[in-house]
């Protein structure tokens, strides 16, 4: 497995956690694919920092659920 596939399957791993520990996730498959596509996108773009990744996928994540509110 690449590092980047480690690094996106990490960084997924604690945005879920997060927001899974504070109840916002409603449908998990979902969630599971808005996580992987914007942390994916990320990584590929250069950003390696896996605190970074995971956080603005929850941002991400939150941001969209305003907008679909």
């Amino acid at each position: 497995m690449s590092e980047v596939h480690i690094l996106v399957e990490e960084s997924v791993q604690i945005a879920w956690d997060f927001l899974e520990r504070s109840g916002e996730i409603i449908n998990g498959y979902e969630t599971s694919q808005f996580l992987v596509s914007i942390v994916g996108r990320m990584a590929l773009a250069g950003e390696r920092r896996k605190l970074m990744l995971a956080n603005r996928a929850i941002d991400f994540y939150r941001a969209t659920r305003r907008e679909a509110a």
